[in-house]
C-alpha cells in the first residue's frame, strides 16, 4: 500500500477538484492508487464539484455572525454564492452559510483565503464542507467576499434585510461602535444605523476616507456644469463647494441624513446617544454586503427560451 503523503492527496485535489479530506479518505479506501480514488470519488458523486466551478454564482445567501469578547464584541458578515435563488432556501445551504460566518469570526480581517482553509468542528474545513455541498445540491458554491469588526469596548451591531432566515439575507450590514456606555443602548443605536446603512448605501464613514480620485472626479463635473453658467469665477468657485458638500451628505455616512429622523445627521446622532448614555461613542467603521453585487449574471429571456424550445420542437 503506497504511503498517503500531502503530495499524493495534492495531486488527487488538483485532478478532482475535491477538498483535501474527501481526498485523503479515497486515497486510503483504494491503498494510494490515484486512478482508483478518482473512480471512488466519482461514484460517491463528489468529482461533479469540480466541473460546475465555472458556472456563474450570483445568487445565495449574506450571513452575519456576532459573538463577545471580553468586554467587547466581534462581528462578520460573509457572502455565499450559489447558481439559484431556490439553494437559498435550503436548509443545508443555510446551515453552510453560518458554519461560514462563524469560522470568519476567528479570522483575521476576514480573508476569504483564509477562512477557506479553516477548520470546524467536524474537523472539515470550510472549502471541504462547501465541495461536499457542491456535489450533493448539484449547483456551484462559493464564499465571494467577508468581512468583520471587532472592539475592545462596546459593540458590533449587525442587521439583515429581505431575510431568508435568522441571520441570513440578501443584504447584510455591520456597525462598530466604541464606548464605555450601556450595551443595550449603543445596540439599539448599532442596529438603527445598521439598518440606515444597508437603506442609503455609503461610500465612507468619513470624508477623509473617500476616494481622493473619485471626488476630483466629481468636483471636475460640477466645475464644468458652474462655468456654463456664465458667472463670475469666485462664484463658480462657491457654486462648486456647495456641490461638493452636498456630494458628501449623499455618499458619506457621518455626514447623511438619518434616515429615520432627517432633521439629524448620523453623526449628530451618534453624539446626542453618547451624551443620553453619559459615555462618548466612537463609530469606528461600517460594512455593507449585498448578494450578487457587482457579479455579472446571464440576462434569461424565459419567453424567447420557451419560443425557442417550441421552435426547436
Amino acid at each position: 500500500m503506497a504511503e498517503i503523503t500531502a503530495a499524493l492527496v495534492k495531486e488527487l485535489r488538483e485532478k478532482s477538484g475535491v477538498g483535501m479530506m474527501d481526498c485523503k479518505k479515497a486515497l486510503q479506501e483504494n491503498g494510494g492508487d490515484l486512478e482508483a480514488s478518482m473512480d471512488w470519488l466519482r461514484a460517491k458523486g463528489l468529482s461533479k464539484a469540480a466541473k460546475k466551478a465555472d458556472r456563474i454564482a450570483a445568487e445565495g445567501l449574506v450571513a452575519v455572525a456576532t459573538r463577545e469578547n471580553g468586554m467587547g464584541e466581534a462581528g462578520a458578515v460573509v457572502e455565499f454564492n450559489a447558481e439559484t435563488d431556490f439553494v437559498s432556501r435550503n436548509e443545508l445551504f443555510q446551515n453552510a452559510a453560518r458554519a461560514i460566518a462563524q469560522a470568519a469570526l476567528d479570522v483575521e480581517n476576514a480573508e476569504v483565503e483564509a477562512i477557506a482553509g479553516t477548520k470546524l468542528g467536524s474537523g472539515e474545513t470550510v472549502q471541504d464542507m462547501v465541495t461536499q455541498l457542491i456535489a450533493t445540491v448539484g449547483e456551484n458554491m462559493m464564499l465571494r467576499r467577508a468581512a468583520a469588526f471587532a472592539v475592545e469596548q462596546g459593540v458590533v451591531a449587525s442587521y439583515i434585510h429581505n431575510a431568508t432566515a435568522p441571520d441570513l439575507g440578501r443584504i447584510g450590514v455591520l456597525v462598530a461602535l466604541e464606548s464605555a456606555g450601556d450595551k443595550a443602548k449603543l445596540r439599539e443605536l448599532g442596529r438603527k444605523i445598521a439598518m440606515h446603512v444597508a437603506a442609503t448605501q455609503p461610500l465612507s464613514l468619513t470624508t477623509d476616507d473617500l476616494d481622493p480620485a473619485a471626488v476630483e472626479r466629481e468636483r471636475a463635473i460640477f466645475a464644468e456644469q458652474a462655468a456654463e453658467s456664465g458667472k463670475p469665477p469666485a462664484v463658480v468657485e462657491k457654486m462648486v463647494e456647495g456641490r461638493i458638500r452636498k456630494f458628501f451628505e449623499e455618499v458619506v455616512l457621518t455626514k447623511q441624513a438619518f434616515v429615520m429622523n432627517p432633521d439629524q445627521t448620523i453623526e449628530q446622532l451618534v453624539e446626542a446617544t453618547g451624551k443620553e448614555i453619559g459615555s462618548p461613542i466612537k463609530l469606528v467603521g461600517f460594512t455593507r454586503l449585498a448578494l450578487g453585487e457587482g457579479v455579472e449574471k446571464k440576462s434569461e429571456d424565459f419567453a424567447a427560451e420557451v419560443a425557442a424550445a417550441a421552435a426547436g420542437g
